[in-house]
C-alpha cells in the first residue's frame, strides 16, 4: 500500500517541530521542570492540525487530510482555542444535520424496501416499478448529499493509493446505488434471472442508505468525542490566572496581563491567589496549594530558594517570586502538550482493519473483473448483461457492512456493559489493550486511598476527650491546613459546639495557638510545643505506633502542658484490598508510584500486600517509570485521579482513571473507574478478553458470508447447475452477515461483572 503523492509535500511544508517528552528521574522541581521539553506547539495564537486516521499529517491551517480526506482536527494545546472550538463545533453540527437526514430518510426507504419480503406488495399503495422510483428519491440524498463526506475519502483513498475501511465502503454504496439506479431507469438491460415475478428489478437503495447512515453516526460520534478531549484539555491552560502583580525596580507594583510577563520579572502573589508563572521564591513564606499538579493534599510549606508552580494556589502567606518559565514553557502547558502527543496515537485494531481492507478491496476488485471477463467472453447471450450482473453481484455480496460491524458493534455493546458495570472505555483501544495488562501500576493519593485527612484516633489526659477535641477543633477551625479542616469536621461529626477562638496566631509550617474558653492552647508539631516550653516526652511511644500506620500525628497543650495528641491519616479506600489480591490472583504484578515519603508508602504498601513499592516519586517519574515497564517488555496500565498523573496515563498501554479525579485525568486514560474502586480493573479486563473472543468471531462471520458468497456470486456453479446467485440473493447474504455479526455481539449482554 503505498501514500499519496502529495504526502511528503504536505508533511514537508506545515510540519511542526514535534517533540517527545523523556523527562530525567529526578527529586526536585528544577530536575523536574527541565527534563519537560518546551512544547512550541502550545502558542498564543494560531494552532495546528493533524488528522486522526494519520497523525504525521501536521498543517498550519484546517483542512482534509491529503492522504485520507479525513476534516482535520487541532493539536491539543495550540492555538487560542476559540478558533479551534468553532471549527470543531462547525464540523460536529454538519455531521449532526447529515445524520438527521440520513435518519429521517433511511426510515421511510426501509419500510418501502420490506414491503416485497413480508408480501405486501401494494403497502401504501405503491406498485413495484413505483416503489422503485420512491426508493430512488428518498435515497439520492442520503447517498450523495448525506454520504458526501464518505464518498470524498473513499475517492481520496483511490487518489493516493491508500486502500482502508473506507474504501470498502465507498464501494460497497456506490456499487449498491448504481445497480439500483440501472434498475430503475434501465430495466430492459437485465435478463429474465434477474426480475421479480412481478417483471420489476431488485434494487439496493436501502442497503446504500443504511451503510451511509451508521457510518455517518460513527464518523458524528468520533468527532463529539474528540472534541471533548481537546475541550477537557484546553481548560487546564485556563487555570492559569489571567493577570498577574509585577514588581517595578522602585518597589512598587502595577497589574499586568500574564502575557507581559518576561523571564526575569519579580512578582507577587497575595494571600489566596494563584500562582501566575513558575518560578522561585525570593521573599517571604506561605504554604502552596499544589494539588492540582501533584495530588496530595498537603500544602506544601515555601520560603526563598523554593520552587513554585503556575497555577497553584497561594495560602496564607504574600510571596515575592521570580517568573522563570512562561507561556508555553510553563509545567501546566507542557504537561497539555505531552498528553496531546502520547493521544495522537492509531488504535492497533484500527492499522489491523486497514490492513484487511487493503488486501480484501484489491482481491473483491480483482474477482469482479475476472467474473465480468469470463462471462464476457464464454458466457451465454447476452453476454454483456451477464458479465456486468453478476460482477455487480459480486461487488454486493462483498460490501463490507458486515466486516464494517465486525468490530464496532462489538465494541459499542461493549462499552454499554462496561458502564452499567461503572467502567467506561474511551475508545476500542482501551479495550483490545486491556486483556494483555500484566502489570497495573497505581498512584497512591485518591486512587489507593480516599484522598482526604479524617481524624482517625484522639488520646488526651486530663481532661474529658470531647471536651479535648472541642478545644483543639475551636483553635483549628481557624487554620487553612487540612489537618486542622479534618480535625474540625470530626468535632462537627461528634456535635460538639465549637467554642470561638481569641488571639489567633499561626506559625507557618509549625503550629496555631489561640485563647479558648479562658485556656491558652497550642496545636501543632512537637517542635512547636517545645518552643513553647512544653515537653512532650510522655507520648513518645505511642506517637512512634502512629506514625508506623502511616499516621501524622498533632500534638496539644493546654495552659503550657501537654494534654495529648491527635492522629490524622488518608483512609484507604474500601475494596483496595480486595481488588489488589485479585490482581495478584490473575498474575498481575501491582506497583505503587507515590510522591508521599518512603514510610508512609511502606506501610500502606504492607498493609495491601503491594509487593513493588516507588516513593518520592515526582509526575515526570510516573511517566518514566511507565516507560521503564514497557521496555522490559510489560503491557502497563497505569491508575491515577490527579493532572499530575496525566502523562503516565496517556504513555501507559492503558491509561485507568478514578472516576472521582480530575477531568484530564479522565480525558487522558483509557478506561475511567466510575466509582474509583480499583475491583473495576479485573472486571475490565474480563470484558475486553469476552470482547476480542467476540470481534474474532463477527470477523469469522463477516468474511465467512463473503468467502462462500463471492464465488457463487461470480457464477462457478453455472457450468455444472446452471445457477447463478441474483444479485437480490447476494443481497439477502449481505444482510444475513450483517444480522449473524450484531445477534453475535449482542451476546455480551450476557457477561457477568
Amino acid at each position: 500500500m503505498t501514500e499519496g503523492p502529495n504526502h511528503s509535500s504536505h508533511q514537508t511544508r506545515a510540519r511542526n517541530h514535534r517533540v517527545s517528552a523523556h523527562p530525567t528521574s529526578a527529586h526536585e522541581y528544577g530536575k523536574w521542570s527541565d527534563s519537560i521539553p518546551s512544547s512550541p506547539g502550545v502558542t498564543a495564537a494560531g494552532g495546528q492540525w493533524t488528522c486522526p486516521m494519520h497523525p504525521e499529517i501536521i498543517q498550519d491551517e484546517p483542512g482534509d487530510c491529503p492522504i485520507c480526506g479525513m476534516v482535520l482536527v487541532p493539536l491539543v494545546g495550540t492555538g487560542t482555542g476559540t478558533g479551534e472550538g468553532e471549527a470543531g463545533d462547525s464540523e460536529l453540527r454538519d455531521l449532526a444535520q447529515r445524520l438527521k437526514v440520513g435518519v429521517v430518510l433511511s426510515i421511510p426507504l426501509v419500510m418501502a424496501a420490506m414491503t416485497p419480503m413480508i408480501g405486501a406488495h401494494d403497502l401504501f399503495g405503491l406498485q413495484p416499478r413505483l416503489r422503485g422510483w420512491v426508493e430512488f428519491f428518498l435515497a439520492t440524498p442520503v447517498v450523495l448529499w448525506v454520504g458526501w463526506p464518505i464518498l470524498r475519502k473513499f475517492w481520496f483513498s483511490l487518489v493516493h493509493r491508500a486502500l482502508n475501511m473506507y474504501t470498502l465502503i465507498g464501494l460497497g454504496v456506490a456499487f449498491a446505488y448504481l445497480f439500483s439506479l440501472a434498475a430503475v431507469f434501465l430495466p430492459g438491460l437485465f435478463p429474465p434471472e434477474f426480475r421479480e415475478h412481478d417483471g420489476a428489478v431488485g434494487t439496493y437503495f436501502e442497503a446504500a442508505a443504511i451503510i451511509t447512515t451508521l457510518v455517518i453516526l460513527g464518523e458524528y460520534l468520533q468527532t463529539r468525542a474528540m472534541g471533548q478531549t481537546s475541550r477537557a484539555i484546553q481548560q487546564l491552560l485556563k487555570l492559569a490566572p489571567n493577570q498577574a502583580w509585577r514588581v517595578r525596580d522602585d518597589g512598587t507594583e502595577e497589574q499586568v496581563s500574564l502575557d507581559l510577563i518576561g523571564v526575569g520579572d519579580r512578582l507577587r502573589v497575595k494571600p489566596g491567589e494563584k500562582i501566575p508563572v513558575d518560578g522561585t521564591v525570593l521573599e517571604g513564606i506561605s504554604r502552596v496549594d499544589e494539588s492540582m499538579i501533584t495530588g496530595e493534599p498537603m500544602p506544601v510549606a515555601k520560603a526563598a530558594g523554593d520552587k513554585v508552580t503556575g497555577a497553584t494556589i497561594n495560602s496564607n502567606g504574600s510571596l515575592v517570586i521570580r517568573a522563570e518559565r512562561v507561556g508555553a514553557d510553563t509545567l501546566l502547558a507542557r504537561i497539555v502538550h505531552m498528553v496531546g502527543e502520547a493521544q495522537r496515537t492509531r488504535a492497533p485494531i484500527q492499522k489491523l482493519a486497514d490492513v484487511i481492507a487493503a488486501y480484501f478491496v484489491q482481491i473483491v476488485i480483482a474477482i469482479a473483473v475476472i467474473t465480468a471477463l469470463a462471462w464476457g467472453v464464454a458466457g451465454p447471450e447476452p453476454r454483456f448483461t451477464y458479465a456486468f450482473l453478476n460482477a455487480i453481484a459480486v461487488l454486493i455480496i462483498a460490501c463490507p457492512c458486515a466486516v464494517g460491524l465486525a468490530t464496532p458493534i462489538s465494541m459499542t455493546v461493549a462499552m454499554g456493559q462496561g458502564a452499567h458495570a461503572g467502567i467506561l472505555f474511551r475508545n476500542a483501544e482501551a479495550i483490545e489493550r486491556m486483556r494483555e495488562i500484566d502489570t497495573v501500576v497505581v498512584d497512591k493519593t485518591g486512587t489507593l486511598t480516599l484522598g482526604r485527612p479524617t481524624l482517625t484516633d484522639f488520646a488526651v489526659e486530663g481532661m474529658e476527650q470531647d471536651e479535648a477535641v472541642a478545644l483543639v477543633a475551636g483553635v483549628e477551625q481557624r487554620s487553612e491546613h487540612p489537618i486542622a479542616h479534618a480535625i474540625a469536621e470530626a468535632a462537627k461529626a461528634r456535635g460538639l459546639n465549637l467554642p470561638t477562638p481569641e488571639n489567633f496566631e499561626a506559625i507557618n509550617g509549625l503550629g496555631v495557638k489561640a485563647d479558648v474558653g479562658g485556656k491558652r492552647v497550642l496545636v501543632g508539631s512537637r517542635d512547636f510545643l517545645m518552643l513553647h516550653g512544653v515537653d512532650t516526652q510522655s507520648w513518645h511511644h505511642r506517637v512512634e505506633d502512629w506514625r508506623a500506620q502511616a499516621k501524622t500525628v498533632v500534638f496539644f497543650a493546654v495552659n503550657e502542658i501537654a494534654a495529648g495528641i491527635a492522629a490524622v491519616a488518608d483512609p484507604v479506600k474500601e475494596g483496595t484490598s480486595e481488588a489488589i489480591a485479585v490482581l495478584k490472583h490473575l498474575d498481575v504484578r501491582v506497583v505503587m508510584l507515590t510522591g508521599d515519603s518512603r514510610r508512609t508508602a511502606d506501610v500502606i504498601a504492607r498493609y495491601l500486600g503491594i509487593d513493588e513499592v516507588l516513593a518520592e516519586v515526582l509526575p515526570a517519574d510516573k511517566a518514566d517509570h511507565v516507560k521503564r515497564l514497557q521496555a522490559e517488555g510489560h503491557k502497563v496500565a497505569m491508575a491515577g485521579d490527579g493532572i499530575n498523573d496525566a502523562p503516565a496515563l496517556a504513555q501507559a498501554d492503558v491509561g485507568i482513571a478514578m472516576g472521582t479525579g480530575t477531568d484530564v485525568a479522565m480525558e487522558s486514560a483509557g478506561v475511567t473507574l466510575v466509582k474509583g474502586d480499583l475491583r473495576g480493573i479485573e472486571r475490565a479486563v474480563a470484558l475486553s478478553r469476552a470482547t476480542m473472543r467476540n470481534i474474532r468471531q463477527n470477523l469469522v462471520f463477516a468474511f465467512g458470508y463473503n468467502a462462500l458468497g463471492i464465488p457463487l456470486a461470480a457464477g462457478v456453479l453455472y457450468p455444472v447447475f446452471g445457477l447463478l446467485l441474483s444479485p437480490m440473493f447476494a443481497g439477502a447474504a449481505m444482510a444475513m452477515s450483517s444480522v449473524s455479526v450484531v445477534t453475535n455481539a449482542l451476546r455480551l449482554n450476557r457477561i457477568k461483572l
